[in-house]
Formats: structure tokens, C-alpha cells, sequence
């Protein structure tokens, strides 16, 4: 008596028969075997979903340390309260730059301008530098920031001028053709109003409300 052994696997059961095969008979017993395969340990669609590029958090008071989970200083309580939040998600692709602002919790029924500026924020609303600009202005200085409209304008600079609801909620988002210079875009600010556009006035929105650390 010869006893031959062979495995198939279908579909991740393994099913083993054992064939006994008689001198000079065409009988044949089959003993199967399943082997219930191991619980699986694929993710979960929760933790397959993309994870957006996204900052921001509460607003602090000046001389509050920033952290991971606040890393915004508000410089005006009535206008950016404590604990108010501005998100910013940015998304550069194929030379593009895509800017998407989130606000909660800020004065109701209000206009602001907002901008992304040089420097990381600081105790003091000066500290968040100049607008960031794609052709930076040639004329411009430190004590006499880029007001030109050839360069301070919405497709040279990031612009996301919003006005919140009565909830103090308000989103806005901005496209531009170019992506930012590594290392030289630091900053989100709040101002007190929307921005103008004026020679000699171009890119002003009046007092720095609010400043978001943000490293694009």
C-alpha cells in the first residue's frame, strides 16, 4: 500500500487530502483537513483615511509658552478671544500653492485680513515680520513694508481676507502659481480689516490682531 499526500490552498484555507490507494483497486479514501487561517490584522477604513496637512490651535495670551497644541498668540482679547482657533491647511503641488483657513470663535459679524508673513510670531504683533511675496519688492525696507500694488497684491502674496458669521465663525481659501521659498514663509497673521488695495495703501489691513506659528 503506497500512501500519497497533497495540499491545496484556495482562497487562505489550506485543505490537505490523503489519498490510500489498494494494489490493484480503484478505491480511495479521503480524509480532508481545514485549517482555519489566522484573524486577519488589516487596518480599519477609520485609519486608512488621509491625514490632511493642517496647523493651528487655541489662541494664548503674549508670554504664554507655544506649544504643538497652541501656537497662536492673540495681542486682541475683544477681537481674537482666548481660546478662539484660526486652522490653516496648505497644499503644494505641481508649482501651485493652495491655502485653506479655518476660524472659530472670533469676534461675530467682523471683517479681518489675513496674510502669511517672513517671521514666526512673537510677543509683540511686529514680530511676524513683513508679507511673505513671490517677486519680493525691491523698494521695500523694513520700516517702510511693500505697499506697491505690482507687488503687494493677492496672486504675489497670500491674501484670505474673511468676515465671520454670527458665531464668530469663517472660512476662506486662496490659490496661487507659485510654491513657497523654504524656510522664508514663518507666519499667519490676523489684521483689524480687510486688505486694500490703494497704490501706496496696497496690502494694509490696519492693527495685527492674532499671529499663527505656521512653518510652510
Amino acid at each position: 500500500m503506497a500512501t500519497r499526500r497533497s495540499t491545496t490552498v484556495l482562497a487562505g484555507v489550506s485543505l490537505t487530502a490523503r489519498v490510500v490507494a489498494g494494489c490493484g483497486s480503484n478505491d480511495a479514501t479521503e480524509e480532508p483537513t481545514v485549517q482555519t487561517p489566522p484573524a486577519s490584522s488589516a487596518a480599519t477604513a477609520t485609519d486608512m483615511l488621509p491625514v490632511p496637512d493642517t496647523s493651528g490651535g487655541a489662541f494664548v495670551l503674549p508670554g504664554t509658552a507655544l506649544t504643538e497644541d497652541n501656537n497662536a498668540f492673540t495681542y486682541n482679547e475683544a477681537a481674537v478671544p482666548v481660546g478662539s482657533t484660526v486652522n490653516i491647511e496648505s497644499d503644494e503641488n505641481d508649482g501651485r500653492t493652495t491655502i485653506t483657513l479655518d476660524a472659530t470663535g472670533l469676534a461675530p459679524n467682523r471683517d479681518f485680513g489675513v496674510h502669511v508673513h517672513t517671521q514666526p510670531c512673537g510677543p509683540a504683533p511686529a514680530d511676524s515680520g513683513p508679507h511673505y511675496q513671490n517677486t519680493v519688492d525691491p523698494a521695500a525696507t523694513p520700516q517702510a513694508p511693500s505697499s506697491d500694488p505690482a507687488y503687494a497684491n493677492p496672486q504675489n502674496e497670500i491674501w484670505l481676507d474673511i468676515t465671520t458669521d454670527p458665531g464668530g465663525n469663517a472660512q476662506a481659501s486662496t490659490t496661487v502659481d507659485w510654491e513657497f521659498r523654504p524656510g522664508e514663509a514663518k507666519s499667519v497673521v490676523v489684521h483689524d480689516q480687510h486688505t486694500q488695495t490703494a497704490p501706496g495703501q496696497a496690502g494694509m489691513a490696519g492693527d495685527r490682531l492674532a499671529c499663527i506659528d505656521e512653518d510652510f
